[in-house]
């Protein structure tokens, strides 16, 4: 159940107010709405008044609900309206009038409007459009005068929303904690479905300046980023002509007086507020340090790598930097993905974006090479030989994404959880399509059967507990394949193989014969060290490392999940 309050302002609000609730809606999307509830439960009804005309009946109403404001005169408030839309799941069981009236008053009583038992509260009106909303519109001065004390509530009413959840039996929403975007109005809805566009404008909007942000070195690079993506900037000066904040706009999309209709930042997402982008875009500007130049798909996938260390560990800050690294990261990767799996790509970054903000502050020093790496791969489209670069990327992304879903449930971020939760299932599917191709070409390559015995015996002698699922393992013979490239560029088949084990626990992969393929040839690629590094590094590759906590699978019962021994899901 989701309530949403919108505050109304002037002379005429409440009778604006009453004629939209009564009214054919901007789509004709009202359907029969009449009264279920009132302050006095016998407030007049235009919906049900057959012997008089609905506007004198909303006259009325409107007169009534709003004379304590009239009654103040100048000293009115300048909010005089509040106006709280109350609805329904598409899955929930439809209520009856009086269902819907004992929420309107729980509401009500909830926001501060009218307690229970409190007969000089604020007067009040519950109107249904259809089978699965309300509308409560009420007047913001108390019968007695005084203002009504609704401190804080929106968040109240959002609690007394879970409450009613479970009280009838509702579609249960998860609790959030401020950081959530704005949601598109019905207005924006209804306005994008009569322009035929699948996605409203500030949806739009979010993504592209998200885009930016993850995109652009600098804040010059960022307002040209969003030029050539056709967004128009209105920035917000203060006295001394620095730029405070900023709006934005698309092409085309226009109030009812042809003008655009702009965005603050704040109101896309908490984190693209102007003073917000700037700290982002301060984080991402390169060290004044030499950095080693390499091949990006490695980098990322590597900086990815370790996100899960990070979110084991215990700075919190570290890892809300870390996370926000990661969704742009998944920002960007649609841009450059193969065309088959682009849609999925763009859905796991939309949904992982509620993912990327908690209350934590941000520590993002420890991210930059992710960010940089990624711009390398936006801007360089480097050579991605057989899509292997873009598949062993995606691999480290999977982990990555579970541990984040049991990062934010062991700190109780409800949400977050939930949206790097639906960030999986859109993931698996980019991963399984996108690796079976390389995966098959790989295998066409494989070396011959000596050659596959003899690496089964390294498998088998490295990593015993893991021996059987690989040699078994479809994905076999395009590991065998790397082995015998990385073999074939100067490395030593069972180094090369002890380092890849040794990169990450292979306890948490759905597939251990594909993490170590990607691992290897990646590994591979890189130059091959000489005898005698080859020796030494055989030595210490066995010696044991640290591994991070592995996080729980979200197929299992939450009870069990939540033990702290659980595993991420399996890739």
């Amino acid at each position: 159940m989701i309530p949403k309050i919108i505050l109304g302002t002037g002379a005429h609000a409440t009778r604006r107010t009453i004629g939209y609730l009564f009214g054919k809606g901007r789509a004709n999307e009202h359907t029969d709405p009449h009264l279920v509830a009132s302050w006095n439960d016998f407030a007049p009804d235009p919906g049900r008044s057959p012997h008089r005309g609905p506007k004198d009946v909303e006259d009325q109403l409107a007169a009534q609900l709003n004379q304590p404001v009239k009654m103040l005169g100048d000293r009115a408030p300048k909010y005089t309206v509040w106006h709280c839309p109350v609805r329904a799941a598409p899955e929930d069981p439809i209520l009856t009038d009086a269902q819907w009236a004992d929420i309107a008053r729980r509401i009500v009583a909830a926001a501060g409007i009218a307690p229970e038992g409190d007969e000089e509260a604020c007067r009040w009106a519950a109107v249904r459009h259809a089978d699965d909303h309300i509308h409560i519109a009420a007047t913001l001065v108390r019968q007695d005068g005084k203002r009504p004390r609704r401190d804080h509530d929106q968040r109240a009413v959002q609690r007394e929303a879970r409450k009613i959840e479970v009280d009838y039996g509702l579609r249960r929403l998860k609790p959030g904690d401020g950081t959530a975007a704005k949601r598109p109005t019905s207005k924006e809805h209804f306005k994008a479905k009569r322009r035929g566009q699948d996605a409203t404008a500030r949806d739009v909007l979010r993504l592209r300046v998200r885009r930016a942000v993850a995109a652009a070195a600098d804040e010059a690079e960022f307002f040209a980023l969003l030029e050539a993506t056709d967004v128009t900037v209105r920035l917000r000066l203060g006295p001394s002509g620095d730029a405070l904040g900023c709006n934005f706009a698309l092409p085309g999309d226009t109030n009812d007086k042809g003008e655009p209709v702009f965005y603050a930042g704040s109101t896309l997402a908490p984190d693209l507020s102007l003073p917000q982008i700037r700290k982002r875009l301060v984080a991402t500007s390169p060290e004044p340090i030499t950095v080693r130049p390499g091949n990006p798909w490695h980098q990322a996938t590597a900086a990815t790598e370790r996100i899960p260390s990070h979110l084991a560990g215990s700075d919190d800050a570290v890892a809300q930097g870390q996370l926000e690294a990661l969704g742009g990261a998944l920002d960007l990767l649609p841009v450059t993905a193969p065309a088959a799996v682009k849609a999925d790509l763009e859905r796991a970054a939309a949904v992982f974006e509620r993912a990327t903000r908690s209350r934590i502050t941000a520590d993002r020093d420890s991210a930059r090479v992710l960010r940089r790496s990624i711009q390398m791969i936006w801007r360089d489209r480097p050579q991605d030989r057989d899509g292997a670069g873009f598949a062993m990327l995606l691999e480290a992304m999977l982990t990555a994404v579970a541990y984040a879903m049991h990062w934010h449930r062991t700190r109780q971020h409800a949400q977050q959880e939930a949206a790097a939760q639906q960030a999986l299932v859109h993931l698996h599917a980019v991963y399984a399509q996108a690796t079976e191709p390389v995966l098959a070409s790989l295998a066409h390559r494989a070396p011959s059967l000596q050659m596959k015995r003899r690496y089964a015996e390294h498998v088998q002698e490295a990593v015993p507990e893991h021996a059987e699922r690989i040699l078994s393992d479809l994905a076999w013979d395009a590991l065998a394949t790397v082995l015998a490239e990385a073999e074939a560029a100067g490395h030593n088949a069972a180094t090369v193989l002890d380092q890849a084990l040794g990169q990450r626990t292979l306890d948490d992969a759905h597939s251990p014969a594909r993490a170590l393929t990607w691992r290897i040839r990646r590994l591979g690629e890189r130059h091959a060290p000489s005898p005698r590094a080859q020796a030494a590094r055989a030595r210490s590759s066995r010696a044991t490392q640290p591994r991070p906590t592995p996080a729980p699978t979200p197929s299992q019962p939450r009870a069990v999940a939540n033990k702290a021994t659980r595993r991420p899901p399996r890739r």
